[in-house]
């Protein structure tokens, strides 16, 4: 049988709408769209920079807590309110993401509350076990 497993994030989010920051399913890993929102203090910035920085931050906690990390990422989908907030975030996303070079959609919609400016899902392959 496959392994399924959640990876929670503490973020009152995922208890009241009924979702895990990321399943581990088998080899994959998806981590649901991540927002800017620190999740441990339920604040976010009005920055949209700063806004990107966090969701990587707890991307990357949950690629850990699923034994990956960024270089495992095989799919990422950046989602924006407002597509000229897309370029300025472009040095921090290449950060993470510039040498692994993953397939990435990038797509304009409204968010669950306005004050997000940013939500980053990604998908990863972990190792060979």
């Amino acid at each position: 049988m496959t392994e399924r497993r959640a990876v929670l994030s503490g973020s009152t989010f995922e208890e009241q709408i009924g979702y895990a920051r990321a399943v581990i399913h088998g080899n994959a890993v998806h981590v649901s769209g991540t927002t800017g929102f620190d999740y441990t203090t339920m604040t976010i910035s009005d920055d949209v920079v700063e806004q990107a920085e966090q969701c990587l931050r707890t991307i990357g906690a949950a690629l850990a807590e699923a034994g990956c990390t960024f270089a495992d990422v095989v799919r990422v989908r950046y989602i924006l309110p407002d597509r000229a907030d897309f370029e300025p975030c472009w040095p921090v996303l290449r950060r993470c993401f510039g040498e692994v070079r993953p397939a990435a959609t990038m797509l304009v919609c409204g968010l669950a509350d306005p004050r997000m400016k940013i939500e980053i899902e990604v998908y990863a392959q972990r190792p060979e076990r």
